[in-house]
């Protein structure tokens, strides 16, 4: 009764009470209107957009991958549609469990097990992943016939990339495989990353690398709306992907085959060239590799066997193995000589067999010499004394110089990567190129050996038909392209890659065809003569040996008493026809022997299928060398 009767004496207490608990009650509320308020209305679009996202998810749709034809629309890179048996994670009962019973039905390797949960970790879960690919019509068949026992699981047709005529132009065509940290890298820096999102494949060398953005299309999507669980309910919109662009290449597919049947599985390369445009008609790199092969993601075993083969196969000879030119380069000696003004046609040395420098003796192939030389004879009969003198009277400056003007010592800056830039030696290039400064010195005799393309020389297939054909065209220096137009699938818009002169050499007319004149007579009556025998044409040409094992004490080379790999590398240069040239050609057969013997039959055979459509009956036969007519052999040096 106390504590009653003194609740009722302290009212005024319990008022404070109340009204505190009131003005709680009502700032929690004011709160809580504040946020709401706040939530819903400042912050509305906010929210709003992150909840549309939450429930909407764009799935990326792949393009389809431009086609690569060649100058007469041989299909040489095209997609195929082809089944996949594909898992969508977010639908399945159990992810592993399902993938084990579908290994019952269609075979699922170790491999295709390990790229799938590559992919599971790269993909949202609402996205079908591929397990396996190229379902053949069988197993198509098995898989429907339990599809019920599946869920999530379906029968997809995708697109694969496809090199229809296999080994043909591989090195130019390139392949496309899987991309990896180093391509997601350059994707980014060049921006296009959000058009790669979903995508698997990239070109990764030759056109197939060098025109990937023009290749590839842009990406379509799809707005799909999902659940709380992340599994998809609809698709709510489509914006389908554009097609990549298409090339149409300057190659000729069939006279790329002729060439390469040429070779007969020899190693070695060729590069054909219109002079009068830069336009590459083959580009051949002995042996080849199959493309297809690296499509879907290389096998263990084939990449293993590629890789470690003696003779290299991915090797793109063409335009990244350099060697020396041998002979093929005194034309172009000849050609500087006449240029800076160091020799007339007319003018003649005495040529002995040797030539002598300090205490030194240059030995000419020729036992005895050739006797009196002038500038058209030495062409023709390859004669090493006459540019022995000529490289030290010219001096290793003024061959350098000029030997740039032309192309050489620079890359050619065709589009496709992997140029080498070659060797023309120079006492800069050797400063630059060694360490110690006892070895960067340039002794004078060097420069003598430089003059019959021994020595530093290093170029490839590409350097010296691009060489030749600017020297043909007069001076006129063209960017070589194996791209002629890029069409547009879906305007029709085709766009002509046009032919880019780079500059103009200062060569006079009277002084190239000095030159011209002296490789028809190659041709005519001197070391390409046996090879060309017969021919229903006239071309201009130069044979040449370049030397791989050094002899000592004047010993005398005997190509049987070396290793094969030891022996001289086979070289000819060539274009045709004379009066107006169409096609300049440089080939080089590796270990081949004398240009005339290996080299000189397989340009035979391009020339006889592009000027006059002569199919060959098989690959280039190796002709009688011609060695007793003084063929181009390395320089001996007896002390």
């Amino acid at each position: 009764m106390s504590e009653f009767h003194q609740g009722e004496q302290d009212p005024d207490r319990f008022r404070r009470r109340v009204l505190f608990a009131g003005a709680f009650v009502l700032t929690c509320f004011a709160l809580l209107f504040g946020r709401f308020f706040y939530l819903q209305i400042l912050q509305h679009e906010y929210y709003s957009t992150r909840a549309e996202s939450n429930r909407i998810s764009l799935v990326p749709v792949m393009p389809n991958r431009g086609n690569i034809v060649d100058r007469n629309g041989v299909i040489l890179a095209r997609n195929y549609s082809a089944f996949t048996l594909e898992i969508t994670p977010s639908k399945t009962l159990g992810l592993e469990e399902t993938i084990d019973r579908l290994g019952e039905i269609v075979e699922i390797q170790l491999k295709d097990r390990r790229r799938f949960k590559r992919l599971l970790e790269e993909s949202k879960n609402f996205e079908s992943i591929p397990i396996r690919t190229r379902l053949t019509d069988e197993e198509v068949a098995r898989f429907a016939a339990q599809r019920y026992r599946f869920p999530g699981v379906e029968v997809k047709a995708r697109l694969f990339r496809q090199y229809p005529e296999n080994t043909l132009a591989a090195h130019a065509i390139g392949y496309i495989s899987r991309i990896n940290t180093k391509d997601k890298e350059m994707i980014e820096t060049s921006g296009h990353d959000a058009n790669y999102k979903g995508t698997e494949h990239i070109g990764k060398v030759g056109l197939e690398a060098n025109y990937e953005f023009e290749l590839h299309g842009t990406a379509g999507y799809e707005q799909v709306e999902v659940d709380a669980g992340g599994r998809a309910v609809r698709v709510l919109s489509q914006t389908a992907p554009i097609p990549g662009n298409n090339l149409t290449l300057t190659l000729d597919a069939r006279l790329q085959s002729v060439a390469e049947q040429a070779f007969g599985g020899r190693r070695g390369a060729l590069t054909a060239i219109d002079p009068s445009n830069g336009a590459v008609l083959a580009l051949v790199s002995s042996p080849a590799f199959d493309p297809n092969l690296f499509v879907d993601g290389i096998r263990y075993d084939d990449w293993d066997e590629l890789n470690n083969h003696p003779d290299k196969p991915l090797l793109n000879r063409a335009i990244y193995s350099t060697y020396p030119p041998g002979s093929t380069f005194k034309p172009l000696m000849a050609l500087a000589a006449l240029s800076t003004g160091k020799r007339t046609p007319n003018q003649t040395i005495a040529d002995p067999g040797y030539f002598n420098f300090g205490n030194r003796r240059f030995m000419d192939d020729k036992v005895g010499g050739h006797g009196m030389v002038d500038m058209h004879k030495s062409i023709v009969v390859s004669c090493n004394t006459y540019y022995y003198t000529l490289a030290n009277d010219m001096g290793i400056d003024n061959i350098a110089r000029f030997m740039s003007e032309i192309g050489l010592g620079r890359r050619t800056e065709i589009d496709i990567p992997g140029e080498a830039t070659g060797i023309l030696p120079s006492p800069e290039w050797k400063q630059k190129r060694f360490k110690k400064r006892e070895q960067q010195k340039w002794y004078s005799g060097e420069t003598i050996s430089v003059g019959i393309g021994q020595g530093y020389n290093a170029y490839s297939t590409l350097h010296m038909a691009h060489a030749l054909a600017n020297i043909v065209n007069y001076g006129k220096v063209f960017r070589p392209h194996l791209v002629h137009s890029i069409t547009n699938p879906t305007s029709g818009e085709v766009r002509i890659v046009e032919p880019q002169p780079i500059r103009q050499a200062p060569l006079k007319p009277e002084h190239v065809e000095v030159i011209k004149r002296a490789m028809a007579g190659v041709v005519r009556e001197g070391t390409g003569a046996r090879a060309f025998a017969g021919a229903a044409y006239e071309s201009g040409g130069k044979t040449g040996t370049a030397q791989v094992f050094s002899l000592k004490g004047g010993q005398k080379y005997v190509a049987g008493q070396l290793r094969e790999r030891l022996r001289d590398h086979s070289w000819y240069v060539a274009f045709a026809p004379v009066d107006k040239p169409k096609i300049v050609v440089a080939v080089m057969v590796e270990n081949g022997g004398f240009g005339a013997q290996s080299a000189a039959p397989i340009a035979r055979q391009v020339f006889d299928y592009y000027l006059i459509g002569k199919l060959p009956g098989g690959p280039a036969p190796e002709v009688d060398s011609g060695e007793e007519n003084g063929d181009e052999g390395a320089a001996t040096i007896e002390e």
